[in-house]
C-alpha cells in the first residue's frame, strides 16, 4: 500500500482546518442567538420582580449544604 504524499497530507489538513473554521463560525452564530434568548428571559424575569442573583445564591448555598451533609 502506497503512503500518501506530503502534499496530499498537507491538503487534507488544510481542508480540515477550513471546514472546522466554517463550523466554528456557525457555532458562534448559534451561540449568539442562544445568548440573546437567555438575555430576553433574564430581562422578563427581572421585569416580573425575580432577583436571579438571590435565586442563584440560594441554590449555591443549598448545594453547599447538601455536599457538607454527604461528607459527614
Amino acid at each position: 500500500m502506497e503512503q500518501p504524499k506530503k502534499e496530499e497530507i498537507i491538503g487534507f489538513h488544510k481542508g480540515a482546518i477550513s471546514v472546522l473554521a466554517m463550523e466554528q463560525q456557525e457555532f458562534s452564530k448559534i451561540l449568539q442567538v442562544v445568548q440573546q434568548q437567555i438575555q430576553g428571559h433574564v430581562n422578563a424575569l427581572k421585569e416580573l420582580g425575580i432577583d436571579l442573583e438571590a435565586e442563584s445564591k440560594k441554590i449555591q448555598e443549598k448545594n453547599k449544604d447538601d455536599l457538607n451533609e454527604r461528607l459527614k
